[in-house]
């Protein structure tokens, strides 16, 4: 329960901060987007899906909030049980727009912050699950590139890593407290 709560509480914060008033020259977005992760152990290759709102204020530097959910992150449910992976990471974001901040252009960025990653497998049969809500960061680049002066795409690779030390040993073998990974997505862009 309490860490439901932490989770919940996290999300809240994040929109809030979203929400949040800003001067008449900042540019809000929103991004939905779907992804695949790579580069973890084990291999998954799993896609991913999400969004990512923020503004970009004076449109160089602002701030962004990024959800993201990979269901059957660490294999199929009859390896593994039910399992997923959800981040929500708070990032700094700094892109040079091209072609100015109106009508059509491109933006390229970069992106880091903090949050939470969290590791969920239910098990199967003797095996016992295990979750773990676990500070941690993300970095990445990408690009957007806008039509008009309200819609676009946007594109991002982005590494995943938790702060955790070492983990308690599981029944799936699994390094939980090195947990990292790697995401690529694209998706449509709204400002």
């Amino acid at each position: 329960m309490r860490r439901a709560s932490g989770v919940v509480g996290f999300v809240v914060l994040g929109l809030m901060i979203f929400a949040a008033p800003s001067r008449a020259r900042a540019e809000g977005f929103v991004s939905p987007w779907i992804g695949v992760n790579f580069g973890s152990e084990p291999e998954n290759g799993r896609a991913s899906f999400g969004v990512t709102g923020g503004y970009m204020g004076a449109g160089i530097i602002g701030g962004e909030v990024d959800l993201g959910y990979s269901p059957n992150f660490f294999g199929k449910d009859t390896d593994f049980g039910s399992n997923n992976v959800f981040t929500a990471m708070a990032n700094l974001i700094v892109g040079i727009p091209i072609g100015g901040t109106h009508g059509a252009g491109v933006r390229p960025y970069v992106t880091g912050g903090i949050g939470l990653i969290r590791t969920s497998i239910d098990g199967t049969f003797d095996l016992d699950g295990v979750s773990n809500n676990d500070f941690g960061y993300n970095l990445g680049a990408g690009v957007m590139g806008y039509f008009n002066t309200h819609v676009g795409l946007r594109g991002d690779i982005r590494y995943f890593r938790n702060l955790q030390g070492d983990s308690a040993p599981n029944d799936f073998g699994l390094d939980l407290g090195g947990f990292h990974f790697w995401r690529a997505s694209v998706g449509v862009v709204i400002k």
